[in-house]
């Protein structure tokens, strides 16, 4: 049995996942990196995207749509992020009408002073809605 390693998922308002796993693969700023037991020691910056674990003992991998946050890895692996959803809790249509709402406040306040962190808060948002839609769609594991 292949070597396996203990992951946390943390947000605010939960512990999201607590298990052995053998694989998580997790978007950060410069693009997607796996990690498994024996990983050098690294802490890093996650961006909105994908997450895919792959359990101990199993070939399936679960999949959710994370946030941003950071992942930390020592001994075990502990990702922190804002918000995490499996893709069979994503409501598709709320994720839809989520995205369009923000990409209408943005066309209308495109030529206006609104305060810079609420436009880049709303692109960050449009984004999540993006993923939320991928991965409850089957994300990049989707069969074709």
């Amino acid at each position: 049995m292949p070597k396996s390693v203990k992951l946390q998922v943390i947000t605010p308002s939960k512990l999201f996942y607590e298990g052995d796993i053998e694989l998580v693969i997790v978007k950060t700023l410069t693009g997607e990196e796996g990690y498994m037991a024996g990983h050098s020691w690294a802490c890093k910056l996650l961006d909105v995207g994908e997450m895919l674990i792959q359990e101990a003992g199993s070939k399936d991998f679960k999949t959710a749509a994370v946030s941003g946050g950071f992942v930390d890895i020592m001994k075990d692996i502990v990702i922190y992020t804002d918000a995490a959803e499996w893709s069979a809790d994503i409501d598709v249509e709320r994720a839809n009408s989520m995205r369009a709402y923000g990409e209408d406040w943005l066309t209308e306040h495109s030529d206006t002073d609104e305060d810079p962190e609420l436009i880049e808060r709303t692109h960050v948002n449009i984004a999540m809605q993006k993923v939320r839609v991928k991965v409850a769609e089957g994300g990049r594991r989707k069969k074709k």
